[in-house]
Formats: C-alpha cells, structure tokens, sequence
C-alpha cells in the first residue's frame, strides 16, 4: 500500500464523517469545547446515547475527534488537522483553479 493509497482510505473516512449533518452538529459542539461523552450525549437530547456513541466511533475512526480517561469520564476533543488536510488538497486547489479562471476572464474583457 502507498502512501497515496493511506491518504486516500484517510480522506474518505473524513468525507463520509462529514457527510452526516449530527457529526458535523457534533464537531461544531466540540469546537465550541472540549467534553465528556455524556456532555455530548446531553447536548443532543433528540438523539439516544447509543446512537451518538456510534456518530462518535465514525468522528474518531477519521481521526476528527480524540478521546481520553479522565477517571470514569471520557473527555473528547476536536482534532481538526484531517479538516486541514483536506481543505489544503480539495478545497484549495479547487479555489486557486478558480481564481485564475476569473483572472483570465479578466484579461479578455475588452472594456
């Protein structure tokens, strides 16, 4: 396996992580703070733990959130560097590309 091939199975955890709108609620809960599990279980109340802890293994399986043991508790973070990473080769590249589209619609108006 090359390494393209690891940063390609890393970025579609990351894609099929964001792809929910309750794990994207999450991360934003988790950006807000860091928290315990049952802190983030409490901040989705519609939800039932089981179904946030499963939200939750999908956000850690992409390595979006990180978690320790505090004692009994289980503090999570949001671990945002596989965001970057993918901002830096999808989104970037994507918006560079389009600024030099404009810039060269720009060189051909006549005005």
């Amino acid at each position: 396996m090359t390494p393209d091939d690891v940063n390609a199975e890393d970025d579609d955890l990351v894609f099929k992580a964001l792809a929910s709108s309750t794990r994207r609620r999450m991360l934003d809960a988790l950006k807000q703070a860091p928290c315990t599990t049952g802190g983030l279980c409490d901040a989705f109340p519609e939800l039932d733990r089981t179904t946030v802890l499963q939200h939750l293994r999908v956000l850690e399986r992409a390595s979006l959130v990180t978690g320790r043991r505090v004692g009994r508790e289980r503090h999570l973070t949001l671990a945002p560097l596989p965001i970057k990473r993918i901002h830096d080769r999808w989104i970037g590249e994507y918006a560079r590309a389009a600024v030099e589209l404009l810039d060269r619609l720009d060189t051909l108006d006549p005005r």
